[in-house]
């Protein structure tokens, strides 16, 4: 969270603030590690996303025998790697070392421990013996999967029905995989279950995925579309700290026109997009000293302060 605010925020010095305590969850995690860097008997509620399959017990993910798991180990690479990145742009750069130390031993060690060479996926815990989305959405997230096998995984990711499901909560993640791995154009028909709950009478979105016992909890983590049709769909995205950079790279699919603007620090990002004559009219404006890319079709174009029109 403390990442994202850095990327679309303007209050560098907020998150400055909030660096001690967040070097300090990160020494609390740091105490459970092995000397493989795994995570072994944490404490307390270990939440990982609400699953009713074999052994996901009150929201905690599969555990191994020996007290470890590769959704926890997961989860913590994923936040080393993004407290890198967030020292090294404001904080401190021997701290952005420690951690991308930190992150690379678990790399190796997940794809040791966890990777299984017969499925082609990552297992819930070492006994290789249960398998989520959730795992593989993160081997992919956090970068542990090369780029040339991300499409290949993530389309096994949402194929193979004996996986435990993402909720409607973790789609969020899952969302973010999948695109990551090149199949962005294929979003709009990632929305069932958002459908399901509009079909039950649901004025907002609830908090799990189980129908029967759904509700309108106005729940934020249910609601990723409110996000994604922005990001996702529209392309728009930040690309440097402070949202002072921005990245566009739609994912149109079978739309014929699509438009709509995102907040910004400094007013708003709007997108464009129409088929005419046999070609996309794009028509992108950014505000205040703002610049960026746009990139389409693999090609990236330079995108400078106020109106940027494109015939492609």
């Amino acid at each position: 969270m403390l990442h994202d605010y850095l990327m679309y925020g303007s209050d560098t010095g907020f998150i400055k603030n909030k660096l001690h305590g967040a070097r300090e969850v990160l020494d609390y995690f740091r105490s459970f590690q092995q000397s493989d860097g795994s995570l072994k008997n944490v404490p307390h509620w270990m939440f990982t996303d609400w699953v009713d399959t074999k052994d996901w017990v009150s929201g905690v993910g599969p555990m191994g025998k020996e007290g470890t798991s590769a959704l926890l180990d997961l989860q913590l690479l994923w936040a080393y790697q993004v407290a890198a990145d967030l020292e090294n742009k404001i904080g401190s750069r021997e701290y952005a070392s420690l951690y991308a130390g930190y992150a690379n031993q678990l790399k190796k060690m997940i794809r040791n421990k966890y990777w299984d060479s017969n499925k082609k996926l990552f297992a819930d815990r070492g006994e290789k013996d249960l398998f989520s989305q959730h795992a593989n959405i993160l081997a992919v997230l956090t970068g542990i999967v090369e780029k040339s096998n991300a499409l290949t995984l993530a389309k096994q990711i949402i194929s193979d029905t004996t996986l435990a499901p993402a909720s409607i909560y973790f789609k969020y993640y899952l969302h973010q995989a999948l695109t990551k791995a090149g199949l962005g154009n294929d979003y709009l028909s990632w929305l069932d279950k958002w459908r399901e709950n509009i079909k039950m009478g649901l004025t907002t979105w609830a908090e799990m995925s189980d129908v029967s016992s759904s509700r309108s909890d106005c729940h934020a983590w249910g609601a990723s579309p409110n996000i994604e049709f922005f990001r996702i769909v529209l392309g728009i995205d930040s690309d440097s700290p402070g949202f002072k950079k921005v990245k566009i790279e739609p994912h149109l699919g079978l739309l014929k026109e699509a438009s709509g603007y995102m907040p910004h620090p400094a007013g708003k990002v709007s997108a464009s997009y129409k088929i005419e004559n046999n070609k996309w009219r794009i028509v992108i404006d950014l505000p205040g000293e703002i610049n960026g890319t746009l990139v389409w079709k693999g090609k990236s174009y330079l995108l400078k302060q106020g109106r940027n029109a494109f015939s492609m």
